[in-house]
């Protein structure tokens, strides 16, 4: 299946870094987060990917266009005839599309501009492609074939630290806890969509307001349930976070090194 990564937003809450360059080229470690987004995807056998590209776009373009494998792969330098001899790749038999599809354009316009791309796919998969998992692929495409759905999202508990609070109407509190105690679940940003998807996006929709709203009357929007790891790169504290769990090698969205047997 072809992915459909949503890489061309502002990162307005991520300034410390998107000033300079666009959120998806945010560094985890040596690689910006959209290539562990590509390889997780890439585990699962979808090495087909477009790129929704709009602020600082020239920067993903040359990122991937100027790629330098020798990053995170071992290899051996022959220094006398200046030649680098790599002992694995990354990203050999990916296929990239890059399309500009406009600065201030929302996710659905994005995904409008990116449907002739699209043509002879009945079923492909998109992400915001700010936030990592261990989502189990697999399932969720199996789950949304099976419930013959238009579109699924990946529905995974949020991890921000605020305190959800409910109460009576006269202000009583009732209950209050951690959010991710609270039976609170939230859009994960990971979909699987049929090409029905464009029947419901009118010019000017965002994907998930007007179109999914549609979806629901009819009864073909599924969430598949992940209580697995799920965190975004939203603010520069999930950046550190990010940062600390790749120092620590403890980093649950690398499903390649954990299951490199089942990699595709």
């Amino acid at each position: 299946m072809k992915v459909v990564l949503f890489c061309g937003g502002l990162g307005t809450r991520l300034r410390e870094h998107s000033d300079t360059i666009p959120k998806p080229l945010v560094n985890i470690g040596y690689r910006p987060i959209i290539w562990h987004l590509m390889r997780y995807y890439a585990h699962y056998g979808h090495k087909d990917f477009i790129l929704c590209l709009g602020y600082r776009g020239d920067l993903i373009r040359d990122y991937f266009v100027n790629y330098q494998e020798t990053m995170t792969n071992d290899f051996t330098l022959h220094v006398k005839e200046r030649r680098v001899e790599l002992h694995s790749t990354d990203l050999d038999d990916w296929r990239i599309t890059f399309v500009d599809t406009g600065l201030h354009s929302n996710i659905g316009q994005r995904l409008l501009r990116v449907k002739s791309y699209l043509q002879g796919e009945d079923t492909f998969l998109a992400n915001y492609a700010d936030g990592l998992s261990d989502l189990p692929l697999d399932k969720v495409i199996e789950q949304s074939r099976a419930r013959n759905a238009v579109a699924t999202f990946a529905s995974v508990r949020s991890g921000q630290s605020f305190h959800a609070v409910q109460s009576d109407g006269d202000g009583v509190v009732t209950r209050m806890g951690a959010m991710p105690e609270q039976q609170l679940w939230i859009n994960g940003g990971y979909f699987v969509l049929r090409k029905e998807i464009f029947d419901h996006i009118e010019e000017g929709d965002e994907l998930v307001e007007k179109p999914f709203a549609r979806l629901i009357e009819k009864r073909k929007l599924s969430a598949f349930q992940w209580d697995g790891f799920w965190q975004c790169m939203d603010t520069f504290k999930d950046k550190i976070s990010f940062d600390r769990m790749e120092a620590r090698g403890r980093c649950p969205w690398m499903v390649w090194q954990r299951h490199p047997a089942a990699a595709r």
